[in-house]
């Protein structure tokens, strides 16, 4: 027996990506509120008299309708929710790393409410100009967090006693924070007041943001398993 039809009716969405797709459609890769990533084909969105014309587009919240069977699902209808974010500089191309960090490491069908809530969150605070580090750091620790590679910040892995706030600790990507003398401080190695402010993406100084940044990379380079990311070169390149 083949797979029955499913329809999903006006959930919440974003477009994370369109591509072109036959002489009139696209494919679009889209974040839903309730089922994750999910890939749709919008036929004939590429005419000009398309009625999704200047709808299908980034960082527009949408109401979307799908129907179908399989990995590529059939676009039914899809609506404005709100106003689209106005963002522009290093914020727009933040906007499009997070996009492609998604894209990247999210599974296809797997819910993350709680990542779309922020992914919305961070494209607003985006729009209003947030600082783009502190945005992107923030939302590096909860997705890293929902595809399972979640910062440990709880305890120390050799102990297992919390995390004192001025002692160093080696954080040992897939293990976790392992208590250090100074003298054999290394390339990952933080105090344990950053690794708590890291791990609750609370930043209270240039430095810890810095530091984020240190530790998140390996961890994100982790997860990517080798993949490059084209707009992480781009936003590298802007914030020289």
């Amino acid at each position: 027996m083949s797979a029955a039809v499913e329809r999903v009716e006006m959930e919440a969405a974003f477009i994370l990506h369109a591509r072109a797709y036959r002489e009139t459609s696209q494919i679009l890769e889209v974040f839903s509120q309730e089922h994750g990533r999910v890939g749709l084909v919008a036929n004939g969105a590429r005419r000009p008299k398309s009625r999704w014309r200047g709808v299908l587009r980034p960082f527009q919240p949408l109401r979307v309708s799908w129907s179908g069977r399989g990995s590529l699902y059939t676009l039914r209808a899809a609506e404005p929710s709100s106003r689209s974010f106005d963002i522009g500089g290093i914020g727009l191309m933040s906007a499009y790393y997070m996009n492609e960090l998604l894209i990247t490491l999210m599974e296809r069908r797997d819910a993350h409410p709680d990542l779309f809530a922020h992914y919305g969150a961070a494209l607003d605070a985006l729009a209003s100009g947030e600082e783009p580090e502190l945005v992107l750091r923030r939302f590096e620790v909860l997705l890293l967090g929902e595809v399972g590679y979640g910062l440990i910040v709880d305890a120390d892995v050799v102990l297992q006693q919390p995390l004192a706030a001025d002692r160093l600790y080696d954080y040992v990507p897939d293990r976790g924070p392992v208590p250090v003398d100074a003298e054999d401080a290394g390339d990952l190695v933080f105090s344990g007041a950053d690794l708590t402010a890291i791990g609750c993406g609370e930043f209270e100084s240039t430095a810890q943001l810095r530091n984020a940044k240190r530790l998140l990379r390996p961890l994100l380079n982790a997860a990517l398993g080798g993949k490059t990311l084209r707009t992480r070169e781009v936003l590298a390149s802007m914030m020289r």
